[in-house]
């Protein structure tokens, strides 16, 4: 069989998605979902774009285990001891990725240097990249825009000079599937040492092509795809990694001998993890992973799928570990039943946060008749998706209705004593909003706000997803509860107190 590498980047270029802050706790927990999905090579972050990047790739690196990880850097050597020093202490290995600009607009105008320049400096970045580890990736930035015999130049140069995969992205979307395709073939049939090196793809989906480019890059010999979870990434996305894996697994006919070492049935959750921590509602149309992918309203499909699920079905719900809503515990259900649970959707905790989402639990079934897995899985969501608790909600209190002004009264506990604010808005969720203000006196601009019901049923649980600016920052907040004012108020508390302790972002350049 021929190998397919996934290497995935929901780390470093999914985050750098505009609102898709994750702290170094989700961070983490990503990860290992990655770890458990089969992931080869997970490219943790940028580390020497800030002390807490840096500080969360070392950290992934020395305590996820089971796959690759990588560091980004510049053609610059300050770069290069960054993404060492933070990956280093990685048990499955550690990759240095080295990229810089090749085509003529980046070199004409943001870099302002010629091509020899550039031939030099990329394979003196490799060479001093060599001395840390002979795992090291090359990406000519732009390499789609580029001229090809000096593309084919670049190439060869970096991988004489000790690289063992070149990367080709298509920066900004450009390419097409056809003309992509042939830019691989041309790549292994005009770079003399070609066979030295694993060619990657790195596509960006800005004319909505990310999967087909990289898809038409496998179909020519590329062996690494780079990709993210839910496609997310800088502008438009990257190439979605379900996609590609199930399009290789389900047409074979295409991709004969071609495999990949995902475990597909982690896909969904993987999916819902990353959309639950970055705050990115997956669309309910969206290809293998959303709520629409196994369902059908027509009646004539509904038919041929109750004959023989084929006939409208090219990817059993199963295999991609889509189970649908099952019934699974209530008030009466003990802890071990809970921790059982727990064990059979692979969700591990510490002792305390066990305790606490037990209590969370016995609440919740309180509220409701019955307690769905999705119920479950978005209960822990909230106990992992703590920032730090600068502000904690103690309670609510509001009133609306026809020609009544709506008002809300919220308590916070803040170092230990209890302040609280009442406030008038447009709606209950308006003040709400206005009176945390006034507690945190953090000022800032709703970006969005979305509700989606966990299950089904009059007594679902509710989650509320929120982005918020202040001081030219954007965080993401999520909070659930089966009062919508209650879940409101907890996802913008949770988005204010990530404002309040985590710096802003330096700026970065991009894959």
């Amino acid at each position: 069989m021929d190998k397919l590498i996934i290497f995935d980047t929901t780390l470093r270029d999914g985050e750098q998605a505009p609102g898709a802050t994750l702290n170094e706790r989700e961070k983490i927990e990503i990860a290992r979902e990655l770890v458990a999905l089969g992931v080869d090579v997970i490219e943790a972050g940028f580390p020497i774009s800030s002390k807490g990047d840096f500080a969360a790739v070392k950290a992934i690196a020395s305590s996820v285990k089971g796959a690759i990880i990588c560091g980004l850097a510049r053609a610059v050597t300050k770069d290069i001891d960054a993404a060492y020093q933070a990956t280093k202490s990685a048990k499955g290995g550690a990759r240095i990725h080295v990229f810089l600009a090749t085509s003529k607009i980046h070199m004409q105008y943001k870099l302002k240097k010629a091509e020899d320049e550039i031939l030099r400096l990329a394979a003196e970045s490799v060479r001093y990249a060599k001395k840390y580890t002979s795992d090291i990736e090359f990406s000519p930035e732009d390499a789609s825009r580029t001229e090809p015999d000096f593309l084919f130049k670049v190439v060869e140069s970096v991988i004489a000079a000790g690289a063992k995969t070149v990367n080709i992205p298509d920066t900004v979307g450009y390419a097409y599937p056809q003309q992509y395709g042939d830019l691989i073939r041309a790549i292994k049939e005009n770079v003399p040492n070609i066979d030295r090196a694993v060619i990657s793809v790195h596509c960006h989906n800005d004319l909505g092509l990310a999967v087909a480019n990289s898809l038409a890059a496998v179909r020519n010999g590329a062996r690494q795809v780079e990709c993210t979870i839910n496609g997310i990434g800088e502008r438009a996305g990257n190439a979605s990694l379900e996609e590609i894996v199930m399009s290789v697994k389900t047409r074979r006919d295409i991709y004969p001998g071609v495999q990949t070492s995902i475990a597909t049935r982690e896909l969904y959750k993987a999916s819902r993890l990353v959309s639950k921590l970055t705050g990115f509602v997956v669309a309910p149309n969206k290809a293998i992973v959303g709520a629409n992918a196994f369902r059908h309203e027509s009646g004539i499909h509904q038919d041929g799928v109750i004959k023989k699920r084929q006939t409208y079905e090219i990817i059993a719900p199963e295999d991609v570990g889509f189970t649908g809503t099952g019934l699974v515990l209530g008030k009466h259900s003990g802890k071990h039943a809970f921790i059982k649970r727990l064990e059979e959707l692979g969700i591990k905790l510490s002792d305390a946060e066990l305790s606490r989402s037990f209590e969370k639990f016995k609440d919740l079934a309180d509220k409701k008749k019955t307690v769905y897995e999705e119920d479950i899985v978005s209960l822990i969501e909230d106990e992992i998706n703590k920032p730090a608790q600068i502000w904690q909600l103690d309670s609510i209190a509001y009133s609306s209705g026809t020609n009544v002004t709506p008002q809300a009264t919220v308590r916070l506990k803040y170092k230990g004593k209890i302040t609280e604010s009442t406030s008038a808005g447009d709606g209950p969720v308006d003040a709400c909003y206005k009176a945390i203000e006034k507690l945190t006196k953090v000022k800032s601009k709703l970006l969005d706000y979305r509700i989606e019901a966990v299950t089904s049923g009059k007594d679902a649980l509710g989650e509320v997803s929120v982005r918020v600016a202040a001081d030219k920052r954007v965080a993401t907040g999520r909070g659930s509860s089966t009062d919508i004012i209650e879940a409101s108020a907890k996802a913008f508390l949770n988005a204010v107190n990530k404002l309040s302790v985590r710096p802003s972002k330096s700026e970065i350049l991009h894959l």
